[in-house]
C-alpha cells in the first residue's frame, strides 16, 4: 500500500512562486516516485484542471498512473475519457520538488487560485491540494461546518467507515 499524505500547513510563496513543501509531504512523493533515488529531485504532477477549481491537486508519479489507467479504461470517444483526458494530461503541470524541498509554481498557476504570498497544503490521502489559504476558508472550510451544522448533535464521522465495509 502506498504512504498517503497526512496534515495541513502554511508556507510562504516567494516573487518566483517558490514554496516549500510540508516535510512530511517530500517523503510521500519521494516514495511515489518509481524512479527516485536518494540525492534525485522526485516528480510530481500537479493538476490544475478548468475555472471551477480553486486548488491545485498533486500527485505522486503512482498516483496520476492510477489515474491514466482508470482513464485509459475507459471507451475511446466517450465524454468521461475525453473530459478525464483535458484534465489530467492537458490541464496539468509536471514537475519536481527542487533540492530544498521547493516546488516552482508557474505564474499562470498561482494566477489560477490567486495565490501571492501564502499557500495552504493539506492532504488528501493520495494526493495533496495546494489552495490561497482565503479561499480555502470561504469555500471548503465553512462548507464542511454548514454540513456539520446539519447533522445530528451525535453524529459521529467514524460512522461513514461502517458503510465502506459494505462496498
Amino acid at each position: 500500500m502506498a504512504r498517503k499524505f497526512r496534515g495541513e500547513s502554511n508556507h510562504k510563496v516567494d516573487a518566483k512562486g517558490r514554496v516549500s513543501i510540508p516535510a512530511l509531504f517530500r517523503r510521500v512523493i519521494e516514495a511515489g516516485d518509481p524512479n527516485w533515488t536518494s540525492g534525485d529531485n522526485p516528480e510530481l504532477v500537479i493538476v490544475y484542471g478548468d475555472e471551477r477549481r480553486k486548488f491545485l491537486e498533486c500527485y505522486t508519479m503512482e498516483a496520476i498512473d492510477e489515474v491514466d489507467a482508470q482513464i485509459a479504461a475507459l471507451p475511446r470517444g466517450s465524454a468521461g475519457r475525453k473530459f478525464l483526458q483535458q484534465m489530467f494530461n492537458g490541464q496539468s503541470f509536471p514537475t519536481t520538488v527542487d533540492e530544498t524541498g521547493r516546488l516552482v509554481l508557474p505564474a499562470k498557476l498561482r494566477k489560477k487560485i490567486g495565490l501571492e504570498k501564502e499557500a495552504f497544503f493539506i492532504a488528501a490521502g493520495d494526493t495533496f491540494q495546494i489552495w490561497k489559504p482565503d479561499t480555502y476558508e470561504e469555500v471548503e472550510r465553512s462548507q464542511t461546518e454548514s454540513w456539520l451544522a446539519d447533522q445530528p448533535e451525535d453524529f459521529d464521522p467514524l460512522s461513514f467507515l461502517d458503510s465502506a465495509k459494505e462496498v
